[in-house]
Formats: C-alpha cells, structure tokens, sequence
C-alpha cells in the first residue's frame, strides 16, 4: 500500500506566487485575519501618539474601555487596503506587529513582511453627547464608514442558541443585558460626524436579534426605524448612504423601515450556504425560520431595495468546522459557491468575512481553513458578481473593509 503524503498548508509567500492574479495585499489580508495579530509594546507605544484610534466598540469586541489595555483598532496596508483584525488568540500563530528603524511593520518568524499603519481617530470620537456619552460608544469609524451598533446582544442565547461561531453571549450574563443605544446620542454623533469634511461615505448600523413583538423581530425593527430616522434628520435628501445588517425581516417589516427612513441598502447575513450545516452551526436562527425561510426572505428584500442593494454575509471557513461541517474544502467550495450562484442570480450579492475562532465561542478550539481556500473562495466570490452584474459597494474596500473577496472589485477584469 501506498504511503499517504501528508498535507502542507502553503504559506503566503508561496500563495501569492500561485495567485498572481489576485492582489498580494488582499492574500496578507486574508492570512492576518485567519492568523490574527499581536502588537510588541514598541508598535503600542508608536500608536498613542498619532492620532490613531485605540478605542472602539463593538458586537463582539471592545477595545480600550474601563481601563483595558490600548492597541490599534485595526490596520493599513500600504495601497489602502483595510485588514480589521484583532489580537485574540486561536490555534494559529499570529503575525506580529512591530516597530523596526522608525517604520511600522508585520513581522512573521523575525521577518519583516511588509509595512501597516493604524487606523486614524475621526475627530468627533473625543467629545461627548448632551447626554454625557462619549460619542466613541454610540458609533466607531472604519477608515470612510461610522458604525452604529444599536444593542450588544444576540436574543438568540436565551436559550444557548446563538450561532456556534459567536462569542457574543459568552460577553453578558443574566441581569446584566447592554441597554439600546438612545437615538438622541445618534443623531447628536452624527451631526457632529459630518463637520469632518470627507471623512465618511457611509453610515452602517447592525445589532444583534431581538426576537420579541408582536410578530418575530418586530420590536427590532422598530429600534432600526428609530435610530435611521435619528441619523438621518442630518441629511437633506430623503436617502442617504446607509446600510442596516439585521435579522431576516418579513416584507412587512422591511416596507415599513424602507418606506419610513432614508435607509440604501440591506445585509442579512445565512452565515453558511448550505441547509444541513445552517441548522447545527446556527440553531436559534434555525429554530425561528429555517433556512428555506431565511434565504426566501433575503432574495424577496430585492423586490424594496432593489438589485445590488441585498447582500448576505456569511463566515468564510466555517462550513468546514469540526466534526460536521464539510470533509474537504473541496467540497465546501463547491458547494458554497453553488448556493451562492442562485443568489447571485436573483440581485444578491454573497460576501465573506474570515472564520476567526474566537475565544468563548463554541468554536473556539477550532482551526480555520488553509490561506489558499480564502484566496479561492473570493476569487470565487467576485467573479460571481462580475458574471452577474452586482456591485459591492455597500461592503467594498472603503465602506467596510473586512471582505476579501469585495476587495478584489478594486480591480476591474
């Protein structure tokens, strides 16, 4: 008998020698966030001084608040491309981010990879609301884009079914649930956002599912529609460039919000693109609709909003997680891919964000695909929405920065 090869990952160099075709700077994204990072105390010291960002919150992180210690927010590589990752640690080594001769740099194994800067601190992020809220904790900047999460929590954990790669419900403990972000604070914030000139294009906000009402997610809903209409009597257009990532609203709900705010474009993210692996990686969402009903409810939100305005966001690598996701990635491609193909084919564009497997996670312990299925999967990705004709643009390189596979539109075929 034979003796089986065992299988080498290949590294990043060798990823970018096979993959000349796609940028090397979206390959190293990729590999940062599959790797993730950790900052030496000379590249801490280098980032308190110059205006970057050290304070951010969000869903499923916060950086810099009750005294925890300061790192960057995220990074810059040198063509602009955004790489949103964070120093937690998993199963992989991570990349490290230094100071060597006076120049900000990614090192890995002792060698110098390639230069990075931090992300700059937008000037509304020191003052506070009439209320007293710093105006950091109603809403974080990416590097064009303010981000408006509304409530840090996910109801889907009342009963432990929170999606197996979130670490949201391992953040709050029974009584001690965040309150709603007050829509006087985001008006406030974003008024004096906007002073900035051109310093944002985009304006997104996001939450976890809250599943009370009188129908399923209609008190979220209504938290949207107030928070929209909060952040836009700063506008003088009816619409202004905004994007809401939420559960799966019903038609209802999604003409009321679309009708009664300003509000562009709509995310609601499957997660996985495959029935089987939706219900075990996701169950909460699983037990309240289904997949059927998820996927059904995306694809008729093109009917409001319109070809190119729906996305779905789902966790690259995820598919692949143990012991019943996918056998090989292979596999998941294929298989991926096809399912994103039939969105794609309605108007809704499919996007990516790496699989970090956070800590407190069910997943936590878990490892992540190989760089080289990353790189295939957005290869993937973008030409789907080449064939198709959808733009990206509410999740591209400058709104959002965290998906490789809309980084690679930067670049017409």
């Amino acid at each position: 008998m034979a003796k089986k090869t065992a299988y080498r990952e290949l590294s990043c160099r060798e990823i970018v020698e096979k993959y000349p075709d796609v940028s090397p700077f979206v390959i190293l994204k990729a590999d940062l966030q599959r790797r993730t990072v950790v900052y030496t105390e000379r590249a801490r010291e280098a980032a308190k001084g110059g205006g970057y960002q050290l304070q951010a919150r969000g869903i499923f992180t916060s950086i810099g608040d009750a005294g925890a210690d300061c790192y960057p927010v995220s990074l810059m590589l040198r063509d602009g491309t955004s790489v949103f990752v964070s120093p937690v640690k998993t199963s992989r080594p991570p990349y490290v981010i230094d100071v060597i001769d006076g120049r900000k740099v990614i090192t890995d194994g002792g060698e110098i990879v390639e230069e990075v800067d931090f992300w700059y601190k937008p000037d509304y992020m020191s003052k506070t609301t009439s209320s007293g809220r710093p105006m950091w904790k109603v809403a974080s900047a990416r590097p064009q884009r303010m981000d408006i999460d509304a409530y840090y929590y996910c109801h889907f954990w009342d009963e432990g079914k929170g999606c197996r790669y979130c670490n949201m419900g391992s953040h709050f403990k029974k009584g001690g649930l965040p309150a709603k972000v007050d829509p006087k604070d985001v008006f406030e914030t974003v008024r004096e956002a906007l002073k900035q000139p051109g310093r944002f294009c985009y304006i997104k906000m996001t939450a976890g599912s809250v599943l009370s009402g009188r129908e399923l997610f209609d008190d979220e809903a209504d938290m949207y529609i107030a928070l929209l209409q909060a952040a836009g009597r700063n506008f003088e257009t009816r619409r202004f460039p905004s994007q809401m990532i939420s559960s799966a609203f019903s038609l209802k709900q999604l003409s009321k919000i679309y009708e009664n705010t300003g509000l562009m474009s709509y995310t609601c993210d499957m997660e996985v693109l495959n029935e089987e692996k939706f219900a075990w990686i996701c169950p909460g969402k699983n037990k309240a609709l289904g997949y059927c009903e998820w996927k059904k409810r995306i694809l008729e939100a093109v009917g409001i909003f319109g070809r190119g305005f729906v996305n779905t966001g789902i966790v690259g690598g995820v598919e692949l997680a143990k012991p019943n996701g996918f056998a090989t990635e292979d596999e998941a491609l294929d298989a991926t891919l096809e399912e994103a193909e039939d969105f794609a084919s309605h108007g809704v564009s499919v996007i990516h964000c790496v699989w970090v497997p956070y800590p407190g996670s069910a997943f936590s312990r878990q490892v992540t695909p190989s760089l080289e299925y990353f790189v295939r999967l957005s290869k993937g990705l973008n030409d789907l929405r080449v064939k198709y004709g959808l733009a990206a643009d509410m999740d591209d390189y400058r709104r959002c920065g965290n998906h490789p596979d809309t980084d690679l539109a930067r670049v017409k075929p």
